[in-house]
């Protein structure tokens, strides 16, 4: 573990790779700004932009337009991505990662890239940054040039996607085993999250989507080196894992449905229910009703059977109404 004093401010991590060596030189944590170029070289800087000093360190470092140091820093919580002056940036979505596990909580990737280098800006630790950071551990001499590590960055978000998709999945297979049992059960507040996580990211990837198809239509004398080729490969696996998304929402769309459509059937029933009862209450409610009239004379209001008269006409007013109903089919 590396434990000197951070020199560069927000440093989270800097790697500095040679394509001619095919080498991939992480930085410690005592580096300077100095450290980051070398002939022939080009790095990755990896910031952590809660640190109030990163705008005065990007205003130090060469080749950054003052659009691409508001990128870096913004905390606008949408994706974007601009072509400019053969510089690439903007911001990225990804997903949150703590210390013990990931999630599907929606993070945020400040970028800016030239043929020099690229900048990565953060405020949560991000799954797909920390898996690509994993890759160039093992691999050092598989990127040679800096669009290639942009290539990686979103890869690594698609398998991130496809994680999240299979997890999804999954629980909307639970979700439709109850669904669809004999048992009464409701499972709308456990779908509830579902639908939401898949409707943030199915919003959010058509934006990264539209934006790449977007940068890739720009001139060749404003985009990068590469970046042509590098976008109409991402765009058609950010399409596959979009189309599964889509087939998600639809699916937590339907299921949706169907529960509501149980629950309506159950509310009817009870209703159904609630309005024999009454049907066959009500007779009985005239007679006892009537009897209870502070009237004079009134029926079987003197002798010794007086009591079972009204018992028997409330047995016989309940055996009609049941009589009644059946004959007009409600029973």
């Amino acid at each position: 573990m590396d434990t000197l004093p951070v020199n560069i401010p927000g440093f989270v991590w800097a790697y500095r790779f040679s394509p001619e060596e095919k080498t991939a030189v992480r930085l410690n944590n005592g580096a300077t700004v100095a450290e980051l170029t070398a002939d022939n070289c080009f790095y990755w800087l990896h910031l952590n932009v809660v640190d109030a000093r990163v705008p005065a360190l990007l205003d130090t470092l060469d080749g950054l337009t003052e659009d691409a140091k508001s990128a870096l820093t913004t905390r606008d919580t949408h994706a974007a991505i601009t072509v400019d002056e053969q510089m690439l940036y903007g911001t990225l979505i990804d997903c949150q990662r703590d210390f013990a596990q990931d999630t599907n909580n929606l993070g945020w990737l400040h970028f800016a890239m030239s043929d020099r280098f690229i900048i990565t800006t953060r405020l949560q630790p991000l799954r797909s940054v920390e898996r690509a950071r994993a890759l160039i551990e093992k691999n050092p001499g598989k990127f040679s040039r800096p669009v290639d590590l942009f290539e990686l960055l979103v890869i690594e978000f698609q398998r991130t996607l496809i994680a999240i998709v299979i997890e999804l999945t999954e629980e909307l297979n639970q979700i439709e085993d109850i669904v669809y049992d004999s048992a009464q059960r409701d499972e709308r507040r456990r779908l509830a999250p579902v639908r939401r996580t898949v409707v943030r990211l199915h919003r959010h990837l058509r934006t990264v989507l539209a934006l790449m198809r977007r940068a890739a239509a720009a001139d060749d004398d404003e985009m990068p080196f590469g970046f042509d080729d590098v976008a109409r490969r991402l765009t058609s696996r950010l399409e596959t894992v979009d189309h599964d998304i889509y087939a998600l929402q639809d699916r937590a769309r339907l299921l949706h449905e169907e529960i509501d459509s149980k629950q309506s059937s159950e509310t009817n029933r009870h209703l159904y229910l609630l309005s024999i009862m009454t049907a066959f209450l009500l007779p009985p409610t005239l007679v006892t009703g009537f009897f209870g009239m502070n009237t004079a004379n009134l029926p079987f209001a003197v002798g010794d059977y007086g009591t079972e008269y009204a018992v028997a006409l409330i047995v016989a007013s309940i055996a009609f109404a049941w009589w009644l109903l059946r004959r007009v089919d409600i029973l």
